[in-house]
C-alpha cells in the first residue's frame, strides 16, 4: 500500500513538473521574456553606470595591462572581465558603453521616426508632385554610401559624438518615410477617412486623428527593428575610427582597440562584441514579436 502511494505521488509530482515546464515554455513563446530581460538589464546599466562600474572606464594602469578574466589563474578578482592594453577595466568600459549605445539609438530614432513619419504621411496624403519629390529624395538618401559620407565629414569637421548622431539622423528617417507612405496610401481610401472628408474635416485633423493612429503600430515595429541596426552602424563607425572619439568607452571602439591583441588578449574584443550581439539580438526579437502581435496578417498567437 505504501509503495503504491509513493508511486502515485511520484506520478503526480512528475505531471506537475511537466505542466509547469509546459506553462513556462508557452509563456516564453507568447511573451518576449528574454529580450525584455536583456533590454531591461541594458537600461539599468546605462542609467546606473557610475554605481555599477567597479572602475573608472577611462583610467588605467600600465602595470595592469592585458590582465585576463578572473577565472584565469593569472586573473584578478578586481577585474572580472580582464583589462585592455592600457590597463583599463573591460567590464567598466562595457557598462559605460551601454550608455553611449542606447543614448545614440534613442536620439537618432526619436528624430528619425518623427521626421520620417511626418514626411511619409504628407507624401501619401497629398500625392502628386509632393509625393514624387519626397520619394525621389528618399531614393537619393538610400543610394548615398553612408560610410563614405561619414569618412569625408569626419575628415573635414573632426570626430565627435554630435557629428555621429547628426549623420545617423540624416540617414535614418528614409525607411520610416517609405513604409508610412505605403500605409497611408491604403488608409486614406478607407470609408472612415472618406466620411471625415465629407464632414468637412481639415487635412491636419485627418492626418492626426485618422491616418496617424493607423500607422503608429508600423512605426513602433520599425523603431524596435532599427535599434539593432543603428547600434551596429555606430559600432562600425567607431571601429573605423570615424565614430565616438577615444577615450570614450564605445563598444565598436573597444573592438577596434583590441583587434591587434586578438591572439594574446582575446577578451578585449570578445566581450564588447558579445554585448553588441546580445543587444542587437534582443531588439530584433522584440521587433519580430511586436510585428507578429500588431499585424493581423502575421499573428501567430
Amino acid at each position: 500500500m505504501a509503495q503504491a502511494q509513493q508511486e502515485t505521488a511520484k506520478v503526480a509530482f512528475t505531471a506537475t513538473i511537466g505542466r509547469q515546464v509546459t506553462l513556462r515554455w508557452h509563456t516564453l513563446r507568447r511573451w518576449p521574456v528574454v529580450p525584455v530581460a536583456i533590454i531591461t538589464a541594458l537600461v539599468v546599466c546605462a542609467v546606473f553606470a557610475p554605481l555599477l562600474a567597479p572602475h573608472d572606464p577611462t583610467v588605467g594602469e600600465l602595470t595592469d595591462r592585458n590582465i585576463p578574466p578572473a577565472w584565469y589563474p593569472q586573473g584578478s578578482s578586481e577585474h572580472l572581465l580582464g583589462t585592455d592594453a592600457l590597463g583599463r577595466d573591460v567590464l567598466s568600459r562595457i557598462i559605460y558603453g551601454t550608455r553611449i549605445s542606447l543614448l545614440v539609438a534613442a536620439i537618432v530614432l526619436s528624430a528619425g521616426a518623427v521626421g520620417g513619419t511626418l514626411l511619409g504621411l504628407l507624401a501619401g496624403w497629398l500625392g502628386g508632385l509632393y509625393d514624387e519629390l519626397a520619394m525621389r529624395f528618399v531614393d537619393f538618401t538610400l543610394a548615398v554610401p553612408f560610410i563614405l559620407v561619414a569618412l569625408v565629414v569626419v575628415i573635414v569637421l573632426g570626430q565627435s559624438l554630435a557629428i555621429v548622431i547628426t549623420l545617423l539622423i540624416i540617414f535614418s528617417w528614409n525607411s520610416f518615410s517609405r513604409q508610412v507612405r505605403g500605409e497611408t496610401l491604403q488608409i486614406k481610401n478607407m470609408d472612415y477617412v472618406s466620411m471625415a472628408k465629407v464632414a468637412g474635416a481639415s487635412s491636419p485633423h485627418i492626418l492626426y486623428r485618422h491616418l496617424l493612429p493607423g500607422v503608429i503600430n508600423t512605426v513602433m515595429v520599425l523603431v524596435s527593428l532599427r535599434v539593432g541596426s543603428l547600434i551596429i552602424t555606430e559600432s562600425v563607425l567607431s571601429y573605423l575610427g570615424v565614430g565616438i572619439p577615444p577615450p570614450t568607452p564605445a563598444w565598436g571602439l573597444m573592438v577596434a582597440e583590441g583587434k591587434d591583441y586578438i591572439t594574446t588578449a582575446w577578451w578585449i574584443t570578445f566581450f564588447p562584441g558579445l554585448a553588441i550581439f546580445l543587444t542587437v539580438l534582443a531588439f530584433n526579437f522584440l521587433g519580430d514579436w511586436l510585428r507578429d502581435r500588431f499585424d493581423p496578417r502575421l499573428r501567430q498567437i
